[in-house]
Order: structure tokens, then C-alpha cells, then sequence
């Protein structure tokens, strides 16, 4: 068997962070890193410094928000760009391909906006749309890993003051329910299978807040789901706090799985 690394990180902005994530890469050795947040048209995407370092790279995005892209040490195979179900394909959330075999999804979920608003009922929508890309395109008893910043923080031990930010957008019932259903075709949170129960875990730090770092002041939203046949197989699941600590870092960072393959 062999090591098969995987990363997931929400750059806000691959132009400005684009230094941090090489310099990253070369010191992880990763397979392959899911970039969601890239916010920048594909004309305008930095191919030839990626390429340059060695990287294959895939990608969809548009101007000033959303994009999704995949950094991979290998050329991926089979890769497709949104939803195949015959409504707004939202290609610069969503991008999948196949790396050394492995079936990989990437996603940047709607985050929301307000409760009260389409928005939010669009980001519930898109969890049942998940949930049926799933179901027409893969099988929950063969491998699969799903990554991404989900927008959602699923239980109370993933967010900093769950009485005080309960029922926000990315910490709701109803979204934790939507994405529950998504997990329930056959999923398994990586982090969790090797952190039960362990609270103060965070991928997210709003800049707004007062030295967040510090203050642990976080959230989990980003993660790293996959199907029991592979989840069988991890040997670790981490986020890398220092990261976060970077200048001008983005207000996420990265969290990394291996498995054995």
C-alpha cells in the first residue's frame, strides 16, 4: 500500500495567497490540494507559476468571489467542472476529478448570507443537489473523498460559542440537517474519525475578530469526507494552525488527510 495525501484550504484569493500555498506544497508533499475561493477569472488564473513549480492544475472560477481549482502532483483524470443535472451547473463551486485512482470532489457551498433570504434557500437546495450528484455519479461501497469549505459547522465542539452563534447561516439546524442527509448516502468526516469528541479543532478565523488566533476564536467548516471503504484506510487528519499565522494569511487554512492506498 501506498501514502495518498490529500489537502483542502479556502485561499481568498489564490493570486494573493498564491507565495504561501507553493512554498506549502513544498514543504507537505501532497498529492493533490483542493483551493476553494479563488476569485479570479480563468483568463486570469496564475497557470505558469503552478506549472513552473511542477504542479498539474485544474480550475473553474469568475471575478471577485467563489472559484474552485485542484493543485495535483500527478495529471488528474476525469475531470468535470458542476452539476450534471440540468440546472445551474455553478461549475465555479464545484470541480471533481480522479487522482492515482481516487475519486475526488471539491466544493465552495454557498455560504448563505442571511437566514431569511434566497441565499440561504439556495444553500440548502445545493445540499439536495450534493446529495444527488452522489447518488447518480459514484457508489458509497467504492472510494471516494469529498473536500471543500462546506459552510457549515456540524456540531457544537466546532465552533467557538455555539450558544451565541447558533442559528447562523454556517452553524444552523437547518443546513447541519441538509448536509446530514448528504453524509447519510455514506460519508465519514475524516477529522472526527480521528478526533472524536475533541473540541477547539478550527480551519476558519473571521478577521473581524479581536486576535482570533489567540483567542481561538474559530470554527470548522472546511473538511474532508469519505466513503467507509476509504475512511478504513486513513491514518491521519490535521489542520495546520501555523498557517493561519502567515502574513497576510487567508482567514482559513489548511487541513490535511492521508490514507493508505
Amino acid at each position: 500500500m501506498n501514502p495518498f495525501k490529500i489537502a483542502t484550504f479556502n485561499a481568498n484569493s489564490i493570486r494573493v495567497r498564491l507565495k504561501q500555498i507553493l512554498d506549502w506544497l513544498a514543504h507537505e508533499k501532497v498529492d493533490v490540494l483542493c483551493v476553494q475561493e479563488t476569485k479570479v477569472q480563468d483568463k486570469d488564473f496564475p497557470v505558469e507559476p503552478i506549472r513552473e513549480a511542477g504542479w498539474h492544475v485544474v480550475f473553474r472560477g469568475q471575478k471577485s468571489y467563489a472559484g474552485v481549482a485542484m493543485l495535483c502532483r500527478e495529471k488528474p483524470e476525469a475531470v468535470a467542472y458542476g452539476f450534471d443535472d440540468g440546472g445551474e451547473p455553478d461549475v465555479a463551486r464545484l470541480i471533481s476529478a480522479t487522482v492515482r485512482g481516487i475519486p475526488v470532489v471539491n466544493t465552495y457551498v454557498p455560504q448563505g448570507r442571511k437566514v431569511d433570504s434566497e441565499h440561504f434557500e439556495y444553500k440548502l437546495a445545493w445540499f439536495g443537489r450534493m446529495r444527488h450528484f452522489f447518488e447518480q455519479n459514484y457508489r458509497p461501497d467504492r472510494p471516494l473523498v469529498w473536500v471543500g469549505d462546506f459552510n457549515v459547522a456540524v456540531e457544537d465542539i466546532d465552533v467557538y460559542d455555539p450558544q451565541r452563534l447558533r442559528g447562523h447561516v454556517d452553524f444552523h439546524p437547518a443546513v447541519q440537517a441538509a448536509l446530514e442527509k448528504v453524509r447519510e448516502w455514506g460519508f465519514v468526516d475524516i477529522f472526527r474519525h480521528h478526533h472524536p469528541g475533541e473540541p477547539d479543532h478550527y480551519t476558519y478565523w473571521d478577521y473581524r475578530t479581536r486576535n482570533p488566533i489567540e483567542r481561538n476564536r474559530g470554527w470548522r467548516v472546511d473538511h474532508i469526507w469519505a466513503t467507509e471503504s476509504l475512511a478504513e484506510r486513513s491514518t491521519d487528519c490535521w489542520i495546520d494552525v501555523e498557517a493561519r499565522k502567515h502574513e497576510r494569511p487567508s482567514d482559513h487554512t489548511f487541513m490535511v488527510a492521508e490514507f493508505q492506498i
